[in-house]
C-alpha cells in the first residue's frame, strides 16, 4: 500500500469520525427523545431509508444497465442512510431543522448497523459485485466503531457539558467538511480516467434521478406538515458516505474504478437535492412555524396520531 493510498485511508476515517462527532455535540436527548414518541414519523421514516431506498438503489441501477462499478457504488449509497449533509438542506430549504437533524442522527447510527447486511443482501441478489461477498461481521464492527463511538462520545459531553460542546462544535463541523471534501477529491483526482469513462455511461445520470426520487419517497413516507416532510425527502436523498467507502476498502480493495464511481455518485446526488432544496426554499417566504417541530414529551398527547393540524397541503 503506497502513501497516497494510507493518507486517503487515514483521511476517510477521520471524516467519518469526525462528522458523527458533530452529530453527537449538536444532539440532544429530548430531541431524539421526541423522534422516538413520533412513532407513525418514525416507523415510516425508517422503512424509507432502510428498505424502500435500497430497492429503489437496485432498480435504477438496473433500469439504466449500468457497469459493474457504477452499479456496486449505487447500491453501496442507497444502503447507507444518514448523510450528514442531509440535515443541512433542511436549513437550505428553511424546513424543519430540529427534527431533520435528529432523524439523520438516528438513521446514522442504526445505518452504521443495517448497512453491511442491506448491501451484501443487494449485492448477492443483483449479482454484482463478481461475487464478492461482504464480510458483514467486519463491516458492522468497523463501521459501528467509527460512527457510534464518536457519536456516543459527543452525545454524552453535549449531556454533560453543553457549553464545552457548543464550543467544540463548530472545530467538529469544520472538520467533517473539510475532510469530506478531500476525500471527494481524492476518489476524483486519484481515478480522473476512470471517472472520464463513466461519462456517457448513464452513471451520472442514475445517480441524480435517485437522489431527486429518494427526495420525493422520503417526502411521500412521512407525516405532518409539508416543512416536516419535505425535509425527510432531503434526509432521504443524501446518504452517507463513510459505511460506502469502508465498504470499497474492505471488501474491494479501494479499487480505483469504484472509488470513481462512488465520487460520481455522490456529486450527481448532490447536484439533484440541492436543487430542489433551494427551490422550496424560494416557495416559503419565511422559516417553519413551531408547530412544525416535532413534539417534545410535553406536547406528545396534543399531537397525536398525526391529527388535521398536521395535515397540511
Amino acid at each position: 500500500m503506497d502513501v497516497l493510498q494510507l493518507l486517503f485511508n487515514a483521511v476517510t476515517v477521520i471524516f467519518v469520525a469526525a462528522t458523527m462527532f458533530a452529530a453527537g455535540l449538536g444532539a440532544t436527548l429530548p430531541a431524539l427523545r421526541a423522534v422516538f414518541g413520533h412513532l407513525w414519523l418514525l416507523v415510516l421514516v425508517l422503512l424509507a431509508n432502510l428498505a424502500a431506498v435500497p430497492l429503489l438503489g437496485w432498480g435504477i441501477a438496473a433500469l439504466f444497465g449500468l457497469p459493474t462499478a457504477s452499479f456496486i457504488a449505487l447500491l453501496l449509497i442507497a444502503s447507507s442512510p444518514g448523510g450528514p449533509f442531509g440535515a443541512k438542506l433542511g436549513m437550505v430549504q428553511n424546513g424543519d431543522v430540529a427534527a431533520g437533524a435528529a432523524m439523520q442522527v438516528l438513521l446514522a447510527a442504526v445505518g452504521s448497523i443495517t448497512f453491511g447486511p442491506t448491501a451484501n443482501l443487494l449485492l448477492q441478489a443483483a449479482n454484482a459485485g463478481g461475487g464478492v461477498v461482504l464480510d458483514v461481521p467486519t463491516l458492522i464492527l468497523t463501521v459501528a466503531v467509527l460512527q457510534l463511538v464518536p457519536f456516543a462520545v459527543g452525545l454524552i459531553v453535549r449531556h454533560y457539558a453543553p457549553p464545552t460542546a457548543l464550543s467544540w462544535h463548530p472545530a467538529a463541523a469544520t472538520t467533517s467538511n473539510v475532510t469530506f471534501l478531500i476525500v471527494l477529491a481524492g476518489m476524483l483526482l486519484g481515478n480522473w480516467r476512470d471517472v472520464i469513462t463513466l461519462i456517457g455511461s448513464g452513471s451520472l445520470l442514475a445517480g441524480f434521478v435517485f437522489s431527486g426520487l429518494t427526495f420525493a419517497l422520503g417526502t411521500a413516507l412521512a407525516t405532518g406538515p409539508r416543512t416536516r416532510r419535505t425535509t425527510m425527502g432531503g434526509v432521504a436523498a443524501v446518504r452517507n458516505a463513510g459505511p460506502a467507502l469502508a465498504a470499497a476498502g474492505i471488501a474491494f480493495g479501494n479499487q480505483p474504478a469504484i472509488l470513481g464511481a462512488l465520487a460520481a455518485v455522490l456529486l450527481s446526488g448532490l447536484a439533484a437535492a440541492i436543487p430542489i432544496a433551494a427551490m422550496l426554499s424560494r416557495r416559503r417566504a419565511a422559516p417553519p412555524h413551531e408547530s412544525d417541530h416535532l413534539p417534545g414529551p410535553h406536547t406528545a398527547g396534543a399531537d397525536r396520531a398525526d391529527g388535521p393540524r398536521d395535515k397540511e397541503t
